[in-house]
């Protein structure tokens, strides 16, 4: 029997859920079917060898519902603005099969969910096409190919705006001179002169803005190239027209040819800026090495990293990046990890450690057996987490691209009536004055602003992450994050090393004296468990007494959260907590003063029973880490309530808690009970995150507003929550909630100035107070200065 999870589109109440389960439990082969109304999802057990998983997904479409199965990730060229967003997204989401189709105009990326069976990535691709843009698939390591199509398409613009802005430069003298009031020669105000000047600014240089809008109209929308071939067509042929006819020298070809030049010059500015703001991709992709040197049929050999396997066997030299995630087999040495983890101080490596990709081998030489490669390595998911992060949409876009899909159609209604306004009120026939201004309404728009405006600070902001070892899995996360008012930690492996250790075993009662025979039964039975606790026992046990006798028990039950049930030699050994004993039917109270003692000295402690009698206490302490206290106090500064969430009782939960200076206590909570606890403090109004390590508090992780994991650099747990902290420290906690803050604040600044820009410049443009080369410079500059003040987040201290 096999187990699938089915993400289900469409449900809207129980009955539907009740439906498909019923309707999934009909197909010969299923054995089990239950659907999540909440999670949207289907999980069932069914046997692949009577059915296939095509047939459950086709069940699932007959009874009107949808299976998003596949996602891919297209690189687009040619997007001008958050019209050429919405219109790739209307397309691709009218497509049979797609389930979803995102678009991100900082990244050129589209993120599409599709159905297998109804489209390939080539029927994507043919629909941005016949939109008219460029798209291809993009892979997770080529950075290669996309540092050079980038910066090809970077040097284009910069030829293109060279060879503007060079037949612009008479025309730029022509305008000084009028301001300035000092003689032309006449042969450059020639109406001739000035044609041949601005016809291949208007036709070559300005041929993107025609092939954009061109494209936008044949599909029906408009964006902003439209905008722009309108306002500078306008000129161009106005003064055309007016040149031939009247031969007058007083023309506005000026007008279309500084325009088309200062949104070229825009253009290229944005494109560098907006390069910055994916540093941090290149830089994770930069750490990869390129070859690297394996050992086959004996012989040593350097290939390229991506042709390493699986169990080959790595040699790495001291100062060189390890190439692949893998265990070391000989040598010893130090690692750096801290591209991972931000550690600068160097690991430790020997035989049997795990050594991730891309970190350094300080001094020896290793040989390493390859474990994971590709897009398995750490690094590669690393990579993959900050890409999805970046490319996602946070909530608080959904202003802004509502206002962009009718923005065009309402400045082209703008500028008519602007042109009615001043052609048939204000200047009564003066065409050209009436032109002017409504070329100025044209050209000083700009749908740019408001759709770069979250992007480019979620992209910042993510990557800002990553360099402190902050894995945010998307926008909405981030989003999210900035109004977390409680934190709940959980004890063990976040408090505290979560590495116990046995420090008490103390016999009692019929067994007093008898604390080597005892400590043997723990041993054998306690081996069998992969309770942290359970292991520090045998560790410890091992480690002062050698030559302990490891033969299995007759019986083993373990009773997750509770204990164990076993027999040793005929007799039943119980080992676990207090309630569990109890429920046993066990007294326990003759040593509740042991219990006390070791409890108030913040050390777990488990009893021992044998044959309903109590046997032994055992106590256990674990470590808090370093900076605990230090990073539950500076979340107490930033005025969140800080929570200890933990199964130990209730004395040793205190004692911790104490120590570390939190207030509020939740001990004895069972794993299974942590999601309820998490849940109750929601119920209370409150923004909760919930801080774990990733697998066993996952319930708890996903019933939290924010779910944190605090990852290990090797073992992270990056499906379990929605931010991943790489390093096992606490005050990585507040960065991470201050960086979000800070994200925040960018993109209400960014949208802020997009909108105001629109609000004050149209009106004033309008009026005629802005001629329409100083607000093509405008428009212009406003996406250039939205990416900049996105990209002050890499400065923002964290």
């Amino acid at each position: 029997m096999q187990r699938v999870s089915l993400k289900v589109k469409g449900m809207s109440c129980a009955a539907c859920s009740a439906r498909i389960e019923k309707g999934l439990r009909r197909l010969p082969g299923v054995t089990h079917a239950q659907v999540n109304l909440a999670l949207e999802q289907a999980t069932v057990e069914y046997d692949p060898e009577v059915l296939p998983v095509s047939d459950l997904v086709e069940q699932i479409e007959r009874l009107g519902f949808t299976v998003p199965t596949e996602k891919v990730e297209l690189k687009i060229k040619g997007m001008a603005c958050a019209a050429c967003v919405a219109r790739i997204e209307k397309g691709l989401n009218k497509l049979a099969g797609v389930e979803k189709a995102s678009v991100n105009l900082a990244t050129e990326t589209a993120t599409v969910e599709y159905l297998p069976s109804e489209l390939v990535v080539e029927d994507l691709v043919g629909t941005i096409a016949r939109l008219g843009f460029e798209a291809r698939p993009a892979t997770t390591l080529q950075e290669e190919e996309a540092q050079k199509t980038e910066s090809g398409e970077i040097r284009q613009r910069l030829q293109l705006l060279l060879f503007s802005a060079t037949l612009s430069v008479p025309f730029l003298i022509m305008m000084l001179g009028e301001f300035l009031g000092f003689a032309l020669p006449r042969w450059l105000t020639a109406f001739s002169t000035q044609m041949l000047l601005a016809t291949p600014v208007q036709f070559i240089a300005g041929y993107p803005f025609y092939r954009g809008a061109f494209s936008a109209l044949r599909s029906g929308s408009a964006n902003m190239d439209v905008l722009v071939a309108l306002g500078t067509s306008a000129a161009y042929f106005y003064s055309l027209g007016i040149g031939f006819l009247t031969q007058h020298t007083h023309l506005y070809f000026e007008v279309s040819a500084m325009l088309i030049t200062l949104i070229l010059l825009g253009k290229y500015l944005e494109s560098l800026a907006k390069g910055r703001t994916s540093e941090a991709i290149r830089k994770l992709m930069g750490l990869q090495p390129r070859t690297a040197r394996v050992i086959r049929a004996g012989q040593e050999q350097e290939i390229p990293t991506t042709e390493v396997m699986v169990g080959d066997l790595v040699v790495v030299r001291p100062g060189e990046r390890i190439p692949v995630d893998g265990q070391v087999k000989e040598g010893y040495s130090a690692g750096d990890e801290s591209m991972l983890t931000g550690e600068s101080v160097p690991v430790d490596k020997q035989p049997g450690d795990l050594v991730a990709g891309a970190t350094v081998n300080k001094f020896g030489v290793l040989k390493i057996e390859a474990t994971r490669v590709g897009r398995d390595t750490v690094l590669a998911q690393i990579i993959r987490v900050v890409q999805e992060a970046q490319g996602s949409k946070a909530p608080i876009q959904r202003l802004a691209d509502l206002v962009a899909s009718y923005f065009v159609p309402v400045v082209v209604v703008i500028a008519l009536s602007t042109f009615a306004v001043w052609y048939w009120g204000v200047a009564p026939g003066n065409f050209s004055r009436a032109l002017i201004s409504a070329t100025a309404v044209l050209v000083i728009a700009c749908p740019c602003a408001m759709g770069l405006a979250t992007p480019t600070s979620i992209m910042v902001g993510t990557g800002r992450g990553a360099e402190n070892g902050i894995l945010i899995r998307g926008g909405e996360h981030l989003e999210r994050a900035h109004r977390v008012d409680t934190v709940v930690l959980d004890k063990t492996g976040t408090i505290t090393m979560g590495e116990p250790a046995l420090t008490d075993f103390v016999a009692v009662g019929p067994y007093a004296g008898q604390e080597a025979v005892l400590l043997n039964w723990a041993v054998r039975v306690e081996k069998l468990s992969e309770h942290p606790v359970a292991q520090a026992i045998v560790q410890g046990a091992l480690a002062g007494t050698p030559g302990l006798d490891l033969i299995d028990p007759e019986e083993f039950t373990a009773v997750p959260g509770k204990g164990v049930v076993s027999r040793i030699e005929g007799r039943q050994v119980l080992m676990g907590t207090r309630p569990f004993l109890e429920e046993q039917g066990i007294s326990v109270e003759s040593v509740h003063p042991i219990l006390e003692e070791l409890e108030e000295a913040g050390k777990t402690t488990v009893l021992m029973a044998v044959d309903q009698s109590v046997a032994a206490v055992i106590g256990v302490a674990d470590t808090v880490k370093e900076h605990s206290a230090a990073a539950i106090q500076e979340l107490k500064n930033m005025g969140i309530q800080v929570w200890m969430i933990t199964g130990d009782n209730q004395r040793t939960a205190r004692a911790i808690a104490k120590e570390v200076g939190i207030d509020q206590v939740l001990a004895e909570v069972l794993p299974e009970a942590k999601a309820r606890e998490v849940q109750r403090l929601k119920d209370q109004g409150r923004i909760v995150a919930m801080v774990g390590d990733g697998i066993n508090d996952a319930p708890a992780l996903a019933t939290a507003d924010v779910g944190i994991a605090m990852g290990t650099g090797t073992d992270v747990a990056m499906e379990a929550a929605d931010i991943t902290l790489m390093r096992g420290d606490l005050r990585t906690i507040a960065t991470a909630i201050r960086l979000s803050r800070a994200t925040m604040r960018n993109i209400k600044q960014n949208l802020f100035w997009a909108f105001i820009y629109n609000l004050v410049g149209i009106p004033v443009a309008a009026a005629g107070l802005l001629s329409p080369v100083l607000a093509g410079g405008a428009m212009a500059l406003s996406s250039v200065s939205v990416v900049s003040n996105a990209l002050r987040l890499k400065r923002v201290r964290l």
